[in-house]
């Protein structure tokens, strides 16, 4: 029996699970073009305004892309986490969530991610990981390089696990928690503290040692949830907000 809670689906989203079965099933890639829309109305023996429907909702999750024109029609795409983000992001406004949410959600996480990137990570996502700990050194006296970095680097630890949802997660955490836009500064002396962290971080990974990678997540993310407690309470107690930035 169905709860109370649950809707029933509209035909264009039924129809919208179809075309991506039928994505699947013909083993379509990033940049193949679907048929016609003249097809598809045939195919799936639906209206052409469901048919449109559908697709706008294919093209919102990022699944497709709707080119104009002659020789244009559905196409497609390789979702990404902002549809995701949004997604969470409306969640906890509507649930009134403040942002120190996403923070306290880091610090479940992310230890167990870098447990895992210690068994996981490749050679190549390694020596990923070791560019964006030497950049960010490199560039301590650009914040914005820093933000891109310091992104980056979790990016990777994320993705490094092995674990494909970690990668979307942390992402959409990431793309909800900038601290830039929701009002956190990091001084040169934070900076430097990041990067020694995050220098500790990739040196236990390297060294393919679970429980010190994981102890140096934790130590990392605690620091930097007490550093914002300290200097910016008011911006984790502040409600998370859809577009803020």
């Amino acid at each position: 029996m169905a709860s109370a809670n649950m809707r029933p689906k509209k035909t264009a989203e039924l129809l919208a699970q179809r075309i991506v079965a039928d994505i699947n099933r013909r083993g379509n890639t990033v940049g193949d073009r679907l048929p016609p829309e003249r097809v598809m109305l045939e195919e799936y023996n639906v209206g052409r305004g469901t048919l449109r429907e559908s697709l706008r909702f294919l093209e919102l999750q990022g699944v497709i892309a709707l080119k104009p024109g002659p020789g244009g029609g559905p196409v497609v795409q390789q979702p990404d986490a902002g549809n995701l983000a949004t997604a969470l992001t409306l969640l906890l406004q509507f649930g009134r969530a403040p942002f120190r949410t996403i923070a306290e959600a880091r610090v479940g996480l992310e230890p167990m991610m870098a447990r895992l990137a210690a068994v996981r990570m490749t050679d190549g996502h390694l020596a990923e990981l070791r560019s964006s700990v030497d950049t960010m050194h490199d560039h301590l006296g650009d914040q914005s390089v820093f933000l891109e970095e310091n992104k980056r680097f979790h990016d990777l630890i994320a993705h490094g696990s092995g674990n494909a949802l970690f990668g979307h997660v942390v992402d959409a955490l990431l793309g909800i928690l900038d601290g830039s836009a929701i009002g956190i500064d990091y001084p040169e002396v934070r900076r430097t503290a990041v990067h020694r962290a995050h220098l500790r971080i990739y040196e236990a990974i390297a060294s393919r040692d679970e429980t010190a990678s994981a102890e140096a997540m934790t130590a990392h993310i605690d620091e930097y949830v007490r550093y914002a407690e300290r200097k910016y309470p008011e911006v984790l107690s502040a409600p998370i907000v859809w577009n803020n930035h």
